[in-house]
């Protein structure tokens, strides 16, 4: 995706100016090489040092006049008296033409917590980003200037963040608890839209439209040049990618008032989000999405990345893989059934195991092993068609056998015979895939025999913790080939072709080569990503 230049500009100087850091520009759909592989695991945020917000609540607004300075002074308010951490206001200006931007400046003078934004180009995404991105404060969040949501959910939605449980919080209306006040249209669109993207995009969240969210500054920094949109989809393709990466979200029912006086036009809004909707599932689907860079370790316990000789996420990978089996015998049974009344027994059954072996083999690439993107892809399928060919000896020896011992045998007890014979078939490409096709290699990372400190300041991890996590866990993510790099290839393929032909001494000298520059290059980047407040202040790009 192209970048956009940035249209932010301060109109006013603030009072307290404050550090920004800006996420780096480049394409939404790559894997940058300044960053490591996955995320640091969550930590609980320390005190920030004097004048630092812990949480920075963006109003995106356009010509809002009218509801502006009561909604800043209210939010104010509330948060001076009840918020037990520093915090930031800032108003987003989304190009307005009316007085907004006056009342925005003359809030940012009047009020040291309040910080005005102006935005050139319209677009409630492209604000949020565009903020968001230069936040120096850990914890990100948003809510409408109408101020429908309660405020008494605030600190609920952020609370999990701060804590270090959750990645992103979301505000619910359609949660069971929720109290919630609007007309029967909005509600009945509401409803539609989440339905559509629980059947369309298996989201699982409640509510991917209510106006009320926050989100790690970490998180942040990875997930949003990874979006697209910049209107309203904006929340819902942020969600999408987050939990589809395996990233935490923590739902809070809110009570929620409707504001009769909004602008939003509702029919273009819900034919932009199909068209949404339409693209986020064609990505997903062909793999063009980077998810891995959003993945995170179990856990921050040391031992999460120090079990040796004990297969990682066997329980997980066998119920996916006994679900996508089912569904692939069915499948293979139905294409069998299908392709023998036209021809034989032997190659109807080489045409359906072939059809269904090449969809086995790609959901449980996906969704079984969690492999992503186009990379190997080619090798995975040719892997899994000697699967298959072991598939076929095993079914068409069953078949062969059957017509020795009865060469009239009823078309029932064929495909009796045929589903033992898949079912033996089935365990043997389960083992196949873990061992040979999707080899778990995070194992053969060395142990450090620790685990991530606790970092000062709104950043995740300091220098020293940032390097003890990339030796213990992204090295061993490398090398197990989550990422797309010259470094995974060389450490998952070299070492193995290696120790496939040569000594085993050159394999040794190889992976521990290999392994080594990947943590300390790996590690030297990550230092300077995450070191917070120390950045010089870009322009953003988005």
């Amino acid at each position: 995706m192209p970048t956009e230049p940035s249209a932010a500009t301060a109109p006013h100087a603030a009072p307290h100016p404050a550090p920004r850091a800006t996420v780096p520009a480049y394409p939404a759909h790559s894997v940058h090489p300044a960053h490591p592989v996955a995320l640091p695991a969550r930590r609980h945020l320390t005190a920030q040092p004097a004048g630092t917000p812990v949480l920075d609540v963006t109003i995106p607004v356009y010509n809002e006049e009218r509801d502006l300075e009561r909604c800043v002074r209210r939010l104010h308010e509330y948060l001076a008296r009840t918020f037990p951490y520093g915090f930031r206001i800032t108003v987003a200006d989304n190009a307005s033409t009316d007085s907004t931007p006056a009342i925005s400046g003359r809030l940012e003078r009047e009020i040291s917590e309040v910080r005005a934004f102006r935005l050139e180009e319209k677009g409630r995404g492209r604000a949020l980003r565009t903020v968001w991105s230069a936040s120096d404060a850990p914890v990100l969040a948003y809510m409408d200037v109408d101020l429908s949501t309660d405020l008494n959910a605030l600190l609920p939605l952020v609370a999990p963040l701060i804590s270090g449980h959750s990645d992103l919080a979301i505000g619910s209306r359609l949660a069971r608890s929720s109290r919630v006040v609007r007309g029967a249209k909005r509600e009945f669109i509401s409803r539609t839209y989440n339905l559509i993207l629980r059947g369309s995009l298996a989201a699982r969240f409640s509510d991917a439209q209510c106006g009320f969210k926050a989100i790690r500054r970490d998180v942040a920094q990875r997930l949003l040049p990874m979006v697209e949109d910049t209107g309203w989809f904006f929340d819902t393709e942020m969600l999408v990618l987050a939990e589809r990466a395996g990233l935490r979200i923590h739902e809070v029912p809110v009570d929620w008032v409707d504001d009769p006086a909004s602008t939003v036009h509702i029919v273009s809004t819900a034919m932009d989000d199909l068209r949404g909707v339409w693209r986020i599932g064609r990505a997903l689907a062909v793999g063009a999405l980077p998810l891995d860079r959003l993945s995170r370790p179990f856990g921050d316990d040391p031992r999460d990345r120090q079990l040796s000789g004990v297969p990682g996420g066997l329980a997980r990978q066998l119920v996916g893989f006994c679900v996508i089996g089912a569904l692939s015998t069915l499948f293979y049974l139905a294409l069998y059934s299908l392709s023998r009344t036209v021809m034989g027994p032997q190659l109807a059954n080489a045409v359906a195991l072939l059809v269904s072996a090449v969809a086995n083999t790609s959901a449980n690439r996906r969704l079984t092993f969690g492999v992503r993107g186009r990379d190997r892809a080619v090798r995975h399928q040719a892997q899994g068609l000697v699967v298959f060919a072991i598939g076929l000896a095993l079914t068409s020896g069953s078949l062969a056998a059957l017509d020795a011992a009865n060469a009239d045998a009823a078309h029932s007890t064929e495909v009796a015979v045929l589903l033992a014979a898949n079912l033996a078939a089935t365990v043997l490409r389960f083992l196949l895939f873990r061992a040979w096709v999707f080899p778990d290699r995070a194992g053969s990372a060395p142990d450090t025999g620790s685990g991530p400190g606790p970092g000062p300041g709104p950043g995740p991890e300091t220098a020293a913790d940032t390097a003890t996590y990339t030796a213990a866990g992204t090295t061993a993510d490398t090398a197990a080939g989550t990422t797309a790099g010259t470094t995974a290839d060389t450490a998952a393929g070299t070492t193995a072709d290696t120790a496939a032909g040569t000594a085993a001494g050159t394999t040794a000298d190889t992976a521990a080569g290999t392994a080594a520059g990947t943590a300390s290059g790996t590690t030297a980047d990550t230092a300077t990503e995450n070191t917070p407040h120390h950045a010089e202040p870009k322009d953003d790009a988005r």
